[in-house]
């Protein structure tokens, strides 16, 4: 078996790994177009990534499907209208074939009627694969009582 060395070029690990990230959010994003961008989300992870939501609950430890599926269906059903997640601030450490991200996010939307919003942290993993980096993981938590973003959050 031969394998090629690999060249690290910490710079544009870091621009791609951020265009995943702007992906990634990018993909929640209410109304035409959803059952694309939730396939460009599928390929953005590697088929077994974990994904985890705390937010003051028990966490929650998803599969990719278990992750996707019921977003996708509240993305496109109709209550939500006009919501859509992006990064705020964010820092990509890379070492050889591992990196991650870490920072702040916002959302914004209309529920059955009534518009909110919200913010929080997330950290999303990342590997090198053939293919690409991919993600391998992810968590988040968002504000609520008691729990703000700090002054220096990323």
């Amino acid at each position: 078996m031969t394998t090629e060395a690999t060249t690290y070029e910490p710079t544009i690990d870091r621009d791609v790994i951020q265009g995943i990230v702007d992906a990634f959010f990018g993909a929640f994003v209410a109304g035409p177009g959803c059952s694309e961008r939730m396939d460009r989300l599928r390929a953005l992870l590697i088929d077994r990534a974990v994904i985890v939501r705390t937010c003051g609950l028990e966490p929650a430890v998803m599969t990719v499907e278990e992750f996707i599926a019921p977003r996708e269906a509240l993305l496109t059903e109709g209550s939500l209208t006009d919501f859509r997640e992006w990064p705020v601030e964010g820092r990509v450490e890379v070492f050889g074939d591992i990196a991650h991200w870490f920072g702040s996010y916002a959302k914004a939307g209309t529920q059955a009627g009534e518009p909110f919003t919200g913010r929080g942290m997330k950290t999303i993993q990342f590997v090198r694969t053939t293919d690409g980096w991919r993600i391998s993981a992810a968590a988040w938590d968002d504000e609520r009582d008691g729990l703000s973003l700090p002054s220096d959050a990323p």
